[in-house]
């Protein structure tokens, strides 16, 4: 047992390293390499995987807090009704065999490594990394310096909210691909504030999926403990050399990695 929560503390260690030089939607990694490393079900690594993202976002939340970074209104309400729908994503997981569980969840980490590729491409070409905004219910008020609230801002947001509550029950993804593209479309908020609101709604919702895990007693304690604090070292450790070796570049080779990883983890359950 001693040796088996060495290795999770080790590849919670990597996640960690992943998520501070990545940002948001590194942790997607964390399912594959549960099943991979500890042999886990999809069902079993998923509220693992939740919890370590989760305790490494609210890491990176809090910094993000102090800075003066994250709206805490707007991730306040994705992450209420992300929690509030997380139990049905809980039931569909329960309700699924494991290999369409598994190969849902590689479909879901091959778009969200597409997406990360194409944003890294359009760095490199100089082009904002949103791409064009077209669509932005949700604006600053210039002289509040907040977001206005309106109706198709908060039917904006609510949608986020239940897809990143779903997909986390569902997947035990804590939804930074989803949260990240959707408050670039909808707002006109800069990458940092984006970035930081998005760790902060991964972190709340990242909680109440856990708690319900822990209440329907699919809870690996024993596996998830060490996993996560190696998660929240390796955050804290790599997070100096984020200003030095994070780039589009290193997105792009995170990109490859990641579908690498989504067509091993679909090629295991198709093939046995």
């Amino acid at each position: 047992m001693i040796e088996t929560q060495l290795l999770g503390a080790a590849l919670g260690a990597i996640i960690g390293g992943v998520l501070a030089l990545t940002g948001a939607g590194g942790g997607i990694l964390a399912v594959p390499l549960l099943v991979f490393g500890l042999g886990l079900s999809m069902v079993e690594a998923a509220p693992v995987g939740l919890l370590a993202v989760g305790m490494a976002a609210a890491v990176g939340a809090g910094l993000g807090l102090c800075q003066g970074l994250v709206r805490y209104r707007a991730a306040l309400f994705i992450a209420v009704i992300g929690i509030a729908c997380t139990p049905l994503g809980l039931i569909l997981a329960h309700k699924l065999p494991n290999t369409p569980l598994a190969i849902g969840f590689a479909a879901v980490l091959v778009y969200a490594c597409l997406r990360i590729w194409r944003k890294a491409a359009r760095e490199l070409r100089g082009q904002p990394p949103c791409g064009d905004r077209h669509l932005m219910p949700c604006v600053l008020n210039p002289l509040q310096g907040r977001l206005r609230w309106t109706l198709p801002c908060a039917r904006a947001l609510a949608f986020t909210g239940m897809l990143t509550g779903v997909l986390s029950g569902l997947l035990g993804v804590g939804g930074g691909f989803v949260i990240i593209p959707a408050l670039s479309r909808y707002t006109n908020l800069d990458m940092k504030s984006i970035v930081a609101t998005s760790l902060a709604v991964i972190a709340l919702v990242a909680t109440g999926s856990v708690i319900s895990a822990s209440v329907a007693g699919v809870m690996h304690w024993q596996v998830g403990a060490p996993f996560a604090a190696g998660a929240v070292l390796g955050l804290l450790s790599a997070r100096p050399l984020a200003s030095k070796l994070a780039g589009p570049r290193l997105q792009q080779l995170f990109a490859v990695v990641g579908m690498g990883a989504a067509l091993l983890l679909a090629a295991k359950m198709l093939l046995g």
